[in-house]
């Protein structure tokens, strides 16, 4: 990391390493740009280091999918998995990832077979070269293998701009690129050659029917999730929707030992703060407020945008809650999934209308991308370019998901869960602490999934699962429903975030083609201008073009040409 402040693995250890014919010096130099790590397994064709203690899980033939994929079968060999939740025997890759949700790597006769998580939550990133495939759990480590200067991936940040995240394979570099989930990378070791084997998990295969799941049915499932952590005392941050509210009652029908927290989201409302004591004080819980400095802003936005190797411009509020966690050490409950699995967030009606694939694609990706700020940010030429790089790696990623009964929440889950908002507990709350993912426990997400969109319309299945969990609390406020106007002045928009945001911006505006006029105005006339930026659609076009000016400060000295496509081809 730039600032050579890596996480702390506790929870999950920090692995990297290769597959194919690895050089041992290059090996050496991943090994040393990185958290500190330790040899777990090496033979020919497969490295393998971590910051931690890494055994191999079950070796035993476990029957799998008929379409089990090359190089991940049900025989001997070793067998290594590093997500929160370890495999409990042997079976196809696509069994572990799809099952645990957590990255491997299989070291078998024939071949060596690197894979994700179906989702992909837990990143693995890789670059290629000469006849080996480095991996590792950051980008960084793996660009002191990269040839210098380092290459701009506009496509990375054309997403990052107007979706929040990146899509596909891309990170801001040319040269590394994400392992995508439910996908694999495979060394023959007779053909001493590579393949790519992307699959579909399990819910893609198979479509889910409306089996008739009741509010009752769903509450029993998570239970089920939960039990595991029955005798641990967990953290279940509670703010003021249905997501974090369901789970509490959850936990606190379980008798767990239960702690609850609440910071603002940064919303310029804290309806959550005010909700979440009275969710809290309903059911027992201890509460806790965790508060946030205006003035350290600027500091929080960094570390978050270090911390998440600028792949999203999300989430520096939650930098202060986050590093309270770390301190407390509870596993996180959080509501990963919820809103696309059980009340059709960010699903409009225009998407559930659509006539056509096309027009359903068209219609989420406009629900999925930061909408009009109130003055042009970009050029016209960069803005063209990103809405056509954009539109075509969101077709690309959501093309296994075409005429699926499922199509829309799994789409959001697919991109906007995985890829942006998921990195908050895993990325932010762990490694140092698990995060704990109720909602995609196998049987609950099945469950969940099956049930048809037409009814989720508007809450309503949603509001019967909460009555089935706990009444009183079901009938709380809660910032699902209609909001009172309660102001309050943004963190993200103060003093000091705005002089921090201008420096950053100037930055940004070095990129040749890149701002349009009125935005160069509001860059020439200081921070202040930059609190015309109020509306939601404005202050997300700013936060992106602000992390983008942080990561060019913080990589500027390896960075090679920054003259953009649509810049060069003018």
């Amino acid at each position: 990391m730039r600032n050579g402040n890596w996480p702390d693995y506790t929870a999950r250890p920090y692995v990297c390493g290769a597959i194919g014919a690895a050089d041992p010096a290059r090996l050496d130099v991943l090994r040393a740009a990185g958290p500190p790590v330790g040899e777990v397994h090496r033979t020919p064709g497969a490295a393998l280091y971590a910051s931690g203690p890494l055994a191999p899980y079950a070796g035993s033939a476990v029957a799998g999918p008929a379409d089990a994929p090359a190089g991940g079968g049900t025989g001997g060999g070793a067998r290594f998995a590093w997500g929160e939740r370890r495999p409990d025997g042997a079976g196809p890759w696509l069994t572990v990832a799809e099952t645990f949700e957590t990255p491997g790597l299989i070291d078998e006769p024939e071949a060596v077979t690197l894979h994700t998580g179906a989702f992909g939550l837990v990143d693995v990133y890789y670059l290629s070269d000469g006849d080996a495939v480095y991996f590792a759990g950051h980008i960084e480590p793996l660009l002191a293998l990269a040839r210098r200067p380092l290459e701009i991936n506009w496509d990375a940040w054309a997403a990052i701009l107007k979706l929040t995240y990146p899509l596909l394979e891309d990170t801001p570099y040319r040269e590394v690129r994400r392992l995508p989930g439910a996908t694999a990378l495979v060394w023959s070791r007779w053909t001493r050659t590579f393949a790519v084997d992307r699959r579909a998990p399990r819910w893609v295969r198979e479509e889910p029917f409306d089996r008739g799941v009741t509010g009752g049915d769903i509450v029993a499932l998570l239970h089920e999730a939960l039990k595991p952590f029955d005798d641990r005392p967990v953290l279940v941050p509670v703010s003021g929707g249905y997501d974090s509210r369901l789970l509490a009652s959850v936990a606190v029908a379980r008798r767990m030992d239960v702690e609850s927290w609440t910071t603002s989201p940064d919303d310029g409302l804290d309806n959550d703060l005010d909700f979440a004591r009275h969710v809290t004080a309903a059911l027992g819980v201890p509460h806790r407020v965790v508060p946030q400095d205006a003035g350290a802003y600027p500091d929080e936005a960094r570390w978050t945008a270090r911390r998440l190797e600028y792949l999203t411009s999300h989430h520096a509020w939650y930098a202060p809650f986050a590093r309270e966690v770390h301190r407390a050490g509870r596993p996180v409950v959080d509501g990963l999934a919820g809103g696309p699995l059980m009340k059709n967030f960010l699903i409009t009606a225009d998407a559930v209308g659509a006539g056509s694939s096309a027009d359903r694609r068209a219609a989420l990706l406009a629900a999925l991308a930061t909408g009009d700020p109130h003055i042009p940010v970009l050029s016209e030429r960069a803005a063209a370019f990103v809405d056509d790089r954009v539109a075509t790696a969101f077709g690309q990623a959501t093309s296994m998901l075409r005429g699926h009964r499922s199509e829309l929440p799994l789409s959001v889950l697919h991109t906007r869960t995985a890829r942006g908002i998921a990195r908050s507990p895993v990325n932010l709350v762990g490694p140092e602490v698990t995060p704990v993912f109720p909602f995609l426990h196998p049987d609950f997400f099945d469950a969940a999934l099956s049930v048809p969109v037409a009814r989720k319309e508007g809450g309503r299945f949603y509001r019967e699962i909460l009555r089935a969990a706990n009444p009183r609390v079901a009938a709380l406020p809660s910032t699902n429903a209609a909001l009172p106007h309660r102001r309050v002045p943004l963190r993200s928009a103060g003093p000091a975030a705005r002089a921090w945001g201008h420096r950053m911006l100037r930055q940004a505006a070095t990129v040749p083609g890149l701002l349009s006029a009125p935005m160069l105005e509001v860059v020439a006339a200081g921070p202040d201008a930059l609190a015309a930026f109020g509306s939601w659609n404005s202050r997300f076009w700013l936060r992106g073009l602000v992390l983008f000016g942080s990561w060019l400060t913080d990589y500027q000295d390896v960075l090679g040409d920054r003259t953009p496509p649509w810049a060069a081809e003018g």
